[in-house]
């Protein structure tokens, strides 16, 4: 099964490339929790928005981070795309274990050393990076859904 990568991380620290893929792969996840599409409806990474009271909303809030970070870079992400729900901003919370967002920092570190050395040599320092704002960070191991990659 292919890969959907929906970073518990800031989208801030995604390259080009990542931000695009985000967004894509962001919208495909709203297909299948919309009930629009086939595919990848059993996928590991939409446990935890299935697991609100209202999924759809959670992904598209989800998704407005990543449309907003997108538009400070000057692309021109579709709006449209998402339901908008300016009222409920801040208040849908996704539970994520400080090591799952440990994981995906090595995760992305690893990418960008090979697709943006650049942008790796700036954030390769920084030990406690931003969640993504929908995310509330507990202790914890890898999230049980998480595919680990071994080493």
């Amino acid at each position: 099964m292919n890969r959907i990568r929906l970073w518990s991380l800031h989208p801030c620290y995604l390259d080009p490339k990542g931000l695009v893929a985000l967004w894509r792969e962001g919208l495909l996840a709203k297909a299948v929790l919309e009930g629009n599409t086939t595919g990848y409806r059993h996928h590991p990474q939409l446990i935890r928005f299935r697991g609100q009271a209202d999924p759809v909303l959670a992904i598209n809030l989800y998704l407005l981070v990543v449309f907003e970070e997108a538009r400070q870079r000057g692309y021109k992400f579709n709006p449209s795309k998402l339901q908008q729900a300016p009222e409920a901003e801040g208040r849908i919370r996704i539970p994520v274990s400080s090591g799952q967002l440990a994981y995906e920092w090595g995760h992305l570190l690893k990418k960008l050393s090979l697709r943006d050395p650049q942008r790796y040599d700036s954030l390769r320092a920084l030990s406690d990076p931003l969640p993504h704002p929908m995310m509330e960070v507990f202790p914890g191991e890898v999230e049980p859904w998480e595919a680990v990659k071994l080493k």
